[in-house]
């Protein structure tokens, strides 16, 4: 004869907090039939005891660990959403906090509101029957109109026409920097300078030497660039910040 104990099967895990005691199953059923609150359910206790559990190998179970850890995830996102306090909009009890004053002087702001709706409902009733006219007196009423030339005199339309005919006023372009070299001319007069030169090479020195102003030396510079570019002088400079040698290619 087989005592109980050998019929009964295996529980699992089983968990033992305040107000509880048996299988772990039975309390998550439990707590999502809302037959136990989820605040009173110590998480990290009943954590610990599955951590234990485990270590057994014998009632080691890994469908038993994944189902553990699926229902720990969801008690503890309720356990949380629980215990975080929610925005709740303020009705007007709330807003007031049972001050009579607040009352009071909540009653005559809405007996106001409700005066000028009143008001604009009623000039909208009367206006309803009023349009604009969208055109003008008849040609009957024409000899009725001010004669606008009347109070116009030939001083009045001298002054009026010179204003008119004015010139606008010039711009003042003096602190502008005025355009007095070009690129094209620098070219030319260092090709000048250069074929001048038996041996066809001068330093960049040379050819600004006859440079009026430093705006000059950059034109004369752009244009050393632009005959590098196309292929007509070759630049060298040993040194940083040192000479710059020009050969002339053609």
């Amino acid at each position: 004869m087989e005592t109980a104990s050998e019929d009964m099967a295996p529980i699992g895990f089983a968990v033992e907090i305040p107000g509880f005691e048996g299988p772990f199953r039975l309390l998550a059923d439990l707590i999502l039939d809302q037959k136990i609150d989820v605040s009173d359910v110590p998480i990290a206790t009943v954590t610990d005891g599955f951590l234990r559990y485990a270590k057994d190998t014998a009632a080691w179970n890994l469908e038993e660990a994944t189902w553990f850890l699926a229902i720990c995830a969801v008690l503890l996102e309720l356990k949380v959403s629980r215990l975080t306090p929610k925005q709740t909009e303020l009705d007007e009890e709330d807003l007031l906090g049972g001050s009579p004053d607040l009352a009071y002087a909540r009653s005559i702001e809405l007996h106001a509101f409700r005066k000028v709706a009143l008001e604009l409902a009623r000039r909208l009733e009367d206006e309803a029957g009023y349009f604009a006219r969208d055109i003008g007196p008849g040609p009957e009423f024409a000899h009725l109109y001010p004669d606008p030339m009347t109070s116009v005199a030939a001083g009045d339309l001298a002054t009026l026409a010179a204003q008119l005919l004015r010139p606008p006023p010039t711009v003042d372009l003096s602190h502008v920097t005025p355009i007095r070299f070009t690129v094209n001319d620098a070219i030319q007069a260092v090709e000048a300078h250069l074929a001048r030169i038996e041996q066809g090479q001068a330093t960049f020195r040379e050819l600004t030497a006859d440079c009026e102003d430093r705006m000059h030396v950059v034109v004369r510079f752009l244009a050393l660039l632009e005959l590098y570019r196309d292929g007509k002088v070759e630049l060298q400079q040993a040194a940083t910040f040192g000479e710059i040698e020009v050969a002339w290619k053609g």
